[in-house]
Order: C-alpha cells, then structure tokens, then sequence
C-alpha cells in the first residue's frame, strides 16, 4: 500500500485533491505553445509515420529532446486517440510515479509523517499543476531520477541486486528523456552521502559496471536512430551548421555545451534565474524550503561536517549541486529546476515538520504561519483578478462557486476536529482552489486565443479540404496541426495556389491587391498565450495586443 491507514487518511482527501486537479487540467486546458502542442504533434506524427527511433517536427529533422516522451506519448494515442488527455497520461501517471517514490525514499531516512509531508508537498506544488497540463520532458525526467535514487538507497540498505538494477534502468530512462542529466544528479546525490560517512569503498563497486552496461545497452535503440539520422548524414544543416553528430549532440553538447559556451543557445544565463522562478514554481510551499534549506546548511557547520550515523546527506547536496551545475549554463529556463523537486519537498517537509506539527519554536512558527497566510492570501487575490477582469463575460459563475468553495473550506477547517493543523490545510486549499478555478475558468478562455485553435476549429467547423489548405509564411503553428490531425504546408508564392484553395496569412502580408485573385473569409485575432502581459489581459486594450490574421480562397 502506498500509505499506512492510521497516517493516511488525514491527507488523503489533499492529495485526491491534487490528482483531481491533474486530471481536470488535462481534459479542460488545451495545449499551449511552443514545447507542449510541440511535442505533442512530434508524438502524433511519430504515430502516424511509424517511425519511432527516427524524429520529426512537423516534417524536418528534430534534434532537441530524446524519444522517451515521444514513444510514450505516441503509444498513449495509439490506445486512446488523438486528444490532449492521451498525450498527457503519460506524464501524469510519471508524476504519480514520483510523488510514490519520493514517499518510499524519504522513509528509508525519516518518519513516515515525514514521508508523507514530503510527497504530499510534491503533489501540490505549483510547479506539479504547471507541468501535468504544460508538458515537458521534465515531468518524466524527474520521477525517473527519484525512482532511481530510491532504488539506489534501497540497495544502499539491504545491497539487493534487483534494486541497483532497477535503479540503473531509471537513469537510463532518464538519459532517454532527457539527456545525461539524468545520470549527473544520482551522482550529485550520492557522492558527498558517501564520502561524509566515510563509506569511500562503496565509491568502488562492481555493481556500478553492471549498472554501467545496463544504461549502454538500453541506450542502443534511441543511439541508433540518431546515428542514421544524423551522423550518416553530415550535409544535414542544423541550427545553421552541417556536420552535426546526433550522439556528440545529445551526451555532449545538449547539456555540458550549455556550460562550456558550445551549444548554440543562450537565453536567461543569471546564476538566480531558476530561484526566482522557484518563488513562485514551488507555491505554497517556498518559504518553508527556503528554510529548510538554510537549517540544514546551518546544522552541517555547526555539527562541523558530520551527521548521524544513519543520516542521509543525499537531497540537500543532490539539489545544491543540481543548482550550481544548472545555474551556470548559459541556457536556462523555469522548468530545469524541477528534475530536483522531489529533493525540495523533502528538505521543506522537514521545515513543516518542526514547525507546524512538532512545535518547535512557537514564535518562529507564527512568523512563518503569518508570511505564509500573507502570500497565500496575495494567490488568492490574483486569482480572483483573473477570474474577473481578463474575460469578465463569464464573471458571474465563478466568482459564485469560489465563494461558495471559501465558505464550505472555512467551514471545514475552523470547525471540524482533525488531525491536519489549519494552517496546512489553509495552504492546501489555497493552491488546490486556484489550480481548479484557472483549469476551469481561465486557461481555458486564454487558450481561445491561440491561432491554431481557432484555425483548427474554423476548418473543422466549415469543414474545409485541409488537403487545400496552406500557410504563408506562418511558422511552427503545431496547435493548428495537433488540432487538425493533419500536417499544413507552407508556400512562399501564392501563385502557386490553385482555384478553391485556402492561405492563411498574417494582417502585415494582407494588401488590396490581394483581393484581386482571393476572396476573404475569415479573420482572426490571436495571441501568443504564453508570452502574457497587462496589455492582453485587460479587456479595453486588449486588442492592441493582439495580432490578426486572415484565411483567403483562391478565385
């Protein structure tokens, strides 16, 4: 059983909650671009293509991303059909994944409220709603690490061969999902574990060959694909050179190029970048990580480098390092930081831990009781802005039922006699209620907004020949061809277009002269929903932010 009945019933409703939600999100909010409806249409075309150790996006070569999230996702389509949900089960069944085994590890070192803070904090972290809707590769990625840094402290314990082995097949997994990060965080994990007990000879162990040639050969599959995709094919022109090895690009350059200054990309390079988004990413729960962090900084020196016997040192230098290495890369985005997410919510279930339930420091404890309530009642009244004034035609309904969900909560809370402190349960019911009124009332209408939804909708609905519909000059719209089920095409010469056929074009391309030879029939307003600012989200400017396009017939 995941839990034990005496401790869990008490949180259980809070993470049936946090599962809901999940699970709403991705049945209510379409795909957003550019990475999730982006990676969603490489899995749809893998599907439909039947080629699975080779990618493509939206027909050219992609090297970005390994397969692992594509294969998984295309075989979820194949079972369920073409639609968001199919896409997205397969990251919400990892993110059970690592919220159960951030659970199992954390009681090999603590208690099992401890455990079952830690998982729970995992699964109502902000960051765990963004990316069970929003997905990326990192969803995966992080519950094949904490499966395998479990495993690795399960063999630890007990050295059953079954556990390093199934550790080890979860770090190459990871490497299928995202490169080798996956193998350098166990590492920056267990290394200083060992070395501060003074266990250097487990530093050295056959195991970790067998391990070794486990990761090698599954790695085979998603080596080969590259190597025919790319290495055989040197007069392929990627990110505007030839000679791109696919295996050089994806051990080296991908992640460790970031470092160095090799890889082409370079974007939010501040060594703060990722905390800061962590202020908000890891809602409600920052300032007790933050804490915690610094508490266990703080007793390390004073304890002058040594812990208990049975003391892990694994999560805290697991994510201080994991920081550090990503923090440095010149290439950085919110998103990165989570892979160690299930080492934040241990060290802040620890912080919780000691304050809130075991009372340590009771004036210490309402200073951050009283910070907490501050910013949670701040979420709170941002959701409500957003609930009233981006898209105040559906205000009424809302607003209603959040009102009706404060009464019923408070009830709840400040009138039944549980187990869970209130202040807790405030915290949870803050971040569960915002997550489900943006699934339901927000994202929702934001997402109207994308051009390939209501491109995709308009052919739909008028049922156009998407065999005669093309683009001019308009790029990586991949909602319009997820949406579609159908791969568009782009034409630089509208003389090109036959009689009867349709093109869409942006207002800039749109002339007089046009008319001539095309009849309009459609025009649409879009934004680019994930580049959101004041100037969209208040109805009286709103159209100033907004860019126009228009679908034409040939005469």
């Amino acid at each position: 059983m995941l839990f034990e009945k005496k401790l869990s019933n008490k949180y259980l409703f809070y993470f049936i909650g946090s599962f809901f939600v999940y699970i709403l999100g991705s049945i209510t909010i379409p795909l957003m671009e550019i990475d999730s409806v982006q990676y969603a249409n490489i899995s749809r075309e893998m599907l439909l293509h039947k080629n699975f150790l080779q990618i493509f996006d939206q027909g050219k070569d992609y090297l970005d991303k390994p397969p692992m999230l594509f294969w998984l996702s295309s075989l979820s389509m194949y079972l369920f059909g073409i639609n968001d949900f199919a896409f997205r089960l397969p990251s919400i069944l990892m993110a059970i994944v690592a919220i159960y085994s951030t659970y199992k590890f954390t009681l090999l070192y603590y208690t099992e409220e401890i455990a079952l803070l830690a998982s729970l904090v995992l699964a109502s972290s902000q960051a765990m709603f963004l990316i069970t809707h929003d997905v990326r590769t990192d969803t995966m990625l992080m519950a094949w690490v904490i499966l395998g840094i479990w495993q690795f402290s399960q063999w630890l314990r007990n050295r059953n061969l079954l556990s390093i082995i199934v550790a080890f097949v979860a770090v190459a997994f990871g490497m299928m999902t995202k490169g080798p990060i996956a193998l350098m965080v166990p590492i920056f994990s267990f290394v200083p574990h060992l070395l501060i007990h003074k266990k250097f000879k487990l530093l050295f162990r056959w195991e970790y060959l067998l391990g070794l040639f486990i990761i090698i050969v599954l790695l085979i599959p998603m080596d080969w694909g590259l190597y025919q995709q790319f290495d055989l094919h040197p007069e392929k022109e990627l990110y505007g050179r030839t000679g791109t090895s696919g295996l050089r690009f994806f051990y080296w350059t991908q992640s460790f190029g970031r470092i160095t200054g090799e890889s082409v990309w370079h974007e939010n390079d501040h060594f703060t970048f990722l905390f800061e988004n962590l202020l908000w990413g890891f809602l409600p729960w920052t300032v007790y990580f933050i804490v915690g962090l610094c508490t266990d900084i703080y007793k390390l020196f004073k304890n002058k480098l040594r812990i208990d016997t049975h003391a892990e040192w694994i999560t805290t230098p697991g994510f201080l390092i994991t920081y550090c290495a990503l923090g440095i890369s010149h290439y950085q985005l919110p998103h990165y930081i989570y892979i160690v997410l299930p080492f934040i919510a241990i060290i802040t279930a620890k912080c919780i831990y000691n304050t809130l339930l075991n009372n340590e420091g009771s004036i210490f404890k309402n200073i951050l009781n009283y910070f907490n309530i501050f910013i949670c009642t701040i979420v709170l009244l941002l959701l409500i802005i957003l609930l009233i004034i981006p898209f105040p035609s559906n205000i009424y309904l809302p607003i209603s039922l959040f009102i009706i969900s404060v009464i019923i909560i408070s009830y709840i809370i400040y009138t039944k006699k549980i187990a869970v402190p209130r202040m807790l349960q405030f915290f949870l019911c803050t971040i569960l209620i915002t997550n489900l009124f943006l699934s339901i009332f927000f994202y929702p209408k934001l997402l109207e907004y994308q051009l390939g939804n209501k491109v995709s909708k308009f052919i739909t609905e008028n049922k156009l020949n998407k065999s005669s519909f093309y683009l001019y000059h308009i790029y990586n719209e991949r909602s319009l061809d997820f949406y579609s089920n159908h791969s568009f095409h782009n034409i630089y010469n509208l003389d090109s277009v036959k009689s009867s056929d349709y093109v869409l074009i942006d207002n800039k391309t749109m002339n007089a002269a046009l008319l001539k030879s095309f009849v309009k029939i459609e025009q649409i307003s879009a934004f680019h929903v994930s580049t959101l600012n004041a100037e969209f989200l208040n109805p009286q400017t709103r159209n100033t932010a907004l860019s126009y396009y228009f679908i034409l017939q040939k005469k």
